[in-house]
């Protein structure tokens, strides 16, 4: 077997069980964490000039900010009016994707990074101990 197809196979049932094991708390920091990955790829893409390469990230990326968007519960929210914003902070992101997507602009996106960055440094701070 291939070295590289092994690893691949091993890295996939691992990440299998450390979703099936992980809390929701948990699953949200792997979303971001995802996010973030992938953008970090985009840009790397960019850079090397690699347009399907980069086209499939950012496209990743937009998919696990849609996830994170439909995880909203408005309805069960304790602050609906933040839950709101959140949303419309995640609509914007994608905007953002979109047009970097299209322009290959890696500003546009380290603008979005920094912006998960931002919430994923809040989530991780409210994590249970």
């Amino acid at each position: 077997m291939n070295p590289m197809k092994a690893l691949r196979a091993y890295q996939k049932v691992n990440s299998h069980a450390q979703i099936s094991e992980a809390s929701p708390h948990r699953l949200i920091q792997m979303l971001y964490e995802g996010g973030l990955d992938r953008l970090a790829q985009a840009k790397g893409a960019i850079a090397r000039g690699d347009i399907a390469q980069k086209c499939l990230m950012i496209t990743k990326a937009i998919d696990i900010i849609t996830g994170l968007r439909q995880g909203l519960h408005e309805e069960k929210a304790e602050d609906p009016a933040a839950i709101q914003q959140l949303d419309s902070l995640y609509e914007y992101m994608n905007s953002q994707l979109l047009k970097a997507n299209v322009s290959s602009d890696p500003e546009m996106i380290d603008e979005v990074v920094r912006l998960l960055t931002t919430l994923k440094s809040g989530w991780d701070a409210i994590a249970p101990q």
